[in-house]
């Protein structure tokens, strides 16, 4: 049996900023990702015999950390949780496409169901209530 609680927290401006701040690098990451992993497949599909490994979460976050975090000094306000587990998301999701269980991923907009999930036990949406899931038995 999983159990999952939703709490409504008060937050002052700090701390709405902060939520704010994770939230804004993980649909960064994501649309990063995306942008990247939607290229690889488009010189794959052009160039079919001089493919490109599709990456995985890691590889994915190992670029992140190389190519975009020296030019977004904005990413080591927030925690390195926040970005990774948007990739392995986005990892996931492309996974579900792949199978045809669920169609490609899309890119994220700011202001539309913002949420981000930190440590792979807390999920917090911008709304102000953390769902915290109880996976263990």
């Amino acid at each position: 049996m999983l159990l999952g609680f939703k709490t409504q927290l008060k937050l002052n401006n700090q701390q709405r900023t902060a939520l704010a701040r994770h939230a804004g690098v993980a649909r960064h990451a994501w649309n990063w990702g995306l942008g990247l992993t939607k290229s690889i497949l488009d010189h794959n599909q052009l160039h079919p015999e001089d493919k490109i490994k599709f990456p995985s979460a890691i590889d994915l976050h190992k670029w992140l950390v190389a190519l975009v975090k020296s030019e977004h000094p904005w990413y080591y306000e927030v925690s390195k949780s926040s970005p990774q587990n948007a990739l392995r998301h986005l990892r996931a999701t492309w996974d579900r496409c792949f199978k045809k269980t669920a169609g490609a991923p899309k890119f994220k907009k700011k202001g539309r169901h913002d949420s981000f999930e930190l440590g792979g036990a807390i999920h917090t949406a911008l709304t102000s209530i953390i769902k915290y899931n109880n996976n263990t038995w």
